[in-house]
């Protein structure tokens, strides 16, 4: 009974709670979001929210737990019967469905409804991978902030050498071509095996031929898709896609697992071993050494925990546009 009383909530059910407290009371609204590292991204977002009159409780929605997980269950969940609103939002990863413009249910549904709020890139994973933020990480982890590598400039020239393929990939999806480009084959198209800050540039000069060469097989295969293609170019740029921050757009979990983790866990064992180094070559002798080893293994971060909890993000463009969302539709 507690369970289906609990699959029946729906904002009008939270908006009469709220009228049931007293009127000093801070109004509650419920923000449903995808996963459990959902909920730390979207409260550190609507933390700022918050004030005198209302404050957020960040959780996944129960109705769920037998569907299939992810965005599409969700909202097609909740929009059901009119459950989102005023007191009960939904904050989503944008997935394609950004990108889309409406040109799938979902994708329609995302950009029409005032109640959901959307990342704008693909997911959370490519929020706190944001290049700005990324040495930072490695500072937090590491305890030294030592430059051995320039993430900024890695991934702006990642995100221009894969740009004119990702413009093929949306293409796909917006037309009704029987040779699809799905994200699948783009994923693989920019695979970059076993990454390493030291062969980086050459890495990057493999992957600039590979996509050439995918580029020339999909024009031969749609000899009539330039005009279009092209359209749908101008249209992502309008939309924000910067060719140079293409990589907040692809597929977050093979960014953040396949790419830039890699690159960071590499990073880092780099400024790790300086350090040890460092303590070892100040040392007077071997008790000291052992305590200032001992004093810094215990202070030394877990580099995938320190990307989960990641807000470094809050200077990013997109980051900026879910809080205007926010501030237009929160009352």
């Amino acid at each position: 009974m507690a369970k289906r009383l609990r699959d029946s909530i729906t904002s009008q059910y939270i908006e009469a709670a709220n009228r049931l407290n007293s009127q000093k009371a801070r109004r509650r609204i419920v923000a449903y979001v995808e996963s459990y590292d959902d909920v730390f991204f979207w409260r550190a977002i609507l933390n700022r929210f918050e004030n005198d009159e209302r404050y957020f409780e960040v959780m996944l929605p129960s109705r769920l737990e037998h569907l299939e997980r992810g965005k599409k269950a969700a909202i097609m969940s909740l929009i059901s019967g009119g459950a989102i609103g005023k007191d009960m939002i939904a904050c989503v990863d944008a997935d394609y469905d950004y990108l889309q413009q409406g040109a799938t249910p979902t994708s329609k549904t995302i950009l029409e409804s005032p109640y959901i709020f959307h990342t704008y890139a693909y997911a959370i994973e490519n929020m706190q991978c944001y290049a700005p933020s990324l040495h930072d990480i490695c500072v937090a982890v590491t305890l030294n902030d030592s430059s051995k590598f320039n993430f900024e400039t890695f991934l702006s020239e990642f995100s221009t050498a894969i740009f004119p393929l990702f413009v093929w990939n949306i293409w796909s999806y917006r037309t009704s071509s029987m040779q699809k480009f799905s994200i699948t084959d783009f994923l693989r198209a920019i695979e970059m095996g076993n990454i390493s800050p030291d062969t980086a540039a050459e890495q990057l000069a493999t992957l600039r031929r590979r996509v050439g060469h995918r580029i020339n097989i999909l024009q031969r295969q749609h000899p009539d898709a330039k005009e279009s293609y092209l359209k749908i170019k101008e249209e992502l740029k309008q939309l924000g896609v910067v060719p140079a921050q293409t990589y907040m757009y692809i597929q977050g979990h093979f960014l953040f697992d396949k790419i830039v983790l890699p690159l960071l866990k590499k990073v880092c064992n780099q400024l790790m071993r300086e350090r040890e180094r460092e303590i070892s070559s100040q040392s007077v002798h071997s008790t000291q050494y052992n305590n200032e080893m001992s004093c810094y293994s215990s202070s030394v971060a877990d580099v995938q925990l320190m990307m989960r909890r990641n807000i470094g993000f809050t200077a990013s463009e997109q980051y900026k546009r879910i809080v205007a969302d926010l501030e237009k539709r929160i009352e």
